[in-house]
């Protein structure tokens, strides 16, 4: 997949579109979530993780937790833990995976090439162990755990990003939530829906009105803010420099939310 975004206005961006417009218009409510049990973690299926793993994981974070429904943590998704990366065919244990192999190299293709494509899909990409430190099996268990723990654990783990920009990020957006009722309750309608790069939507709550801006590529892109938006007070973003003005030019996975009352 080419994570610079081409998949981003032909599918997920009008899917969450439709969604959360018709939801919102007939008083529907989402469950909102990125990762979950059966699907290889999203930063490693949207986001150039070598070059912007901060800022993909806040992003992705902000444009559901902003959002209008319920947004849902999968275990780890708070300290942006990726894939495993496993060596081996043998390090997988999901029936599924295996099988998938099997068929894969009756189908003619390459051992590396049918790995290739394993790596990138197995259900066992969100299974691995937490990641709580940078002891054996990551600090999981000091059994023998089902899978073994992925290779980023020496550095992405619980003990190092607690007071990270990941971690505190997500605190941000969950007191925001409680603290804001057109984050908790607000209406959902859709924003700069020509856009093949930014996926962005606005809340309305009796007269409160936030816009969040969400760039899903590896490369800046610039937008003429909406005058109602130009005096409006920033919220949350995932850069510090972060500023509001007529022309926004958003960087690499930035999100930006901005309010006005």
């Amino acid at each position: 997949m080419d994570k610079s975004g081409p998949w981003l206005p032909l599918i997920l961006k009008s899917l969450y579109h439709s969604w959360g417009k018709e939801m919102s218009d007939k008083d529907g409510w989402s469950a909102l979530f990125w990762n979950n049990h059966d699907q290889p973690r999203a930063l490693n299926r949207f986001v150039d993780i070598q070059n912007f793993r901060k800022e993909g994981a806040t992003m992705l974070a902000a444009s559901i937790h902003l959002s209008r429904g319920t947004p849902y943590i999968y275990m780890g998704e708070e300290i942006g833990m990726i894939d495993p990366d496993y060596d081996s065919i043998a390090d997988y244990v999901d029936v599924e995976s295996l099988n998938a192999y099997q068929m894969l190299l009756e189908e003619g293709k390459s051992q590396e090439k049918a790995f290739q494509i394993i790596q990138a899909k197995s259900r066992d990409n969100s299974r691995i162990p937490m990641q709580w430190d940078t002891s054996e099996n990551a600090g999981f268990s000091t059994g023998t755990p089902w899978l073994k723990a992925g290779k980023s654990y020496k550095y992405i783990n619980v003990e190092n990003e607690i007071q990270g920009p990941i971690f505190t990020f997500y605190q941000d957006l969950i007191r925001l939530r409680k603290e804001m009722p057109i984050i908790s309750e607000g209406n959902y309608k859709p924003a700069f829906e020509d856009s093949k790069q930014v996926y962005a939507f606005e809340r309305q709550f009796e007269d409160q009105k936030l816009l969040v801006l969400n760039n899903f590529y590896a490369k800046e892109v610039e937008i003429d803010l909406p005058a109602v938006y130009q005096n409006g007070q920033i919220l949350i973003s995932n850069y510090e420099d972060a500023e509001v003005s007529e022309k926004i030019l958003l960087k690499p996975y930035q999100t930006l939310a901005i309010y006005v009352n």
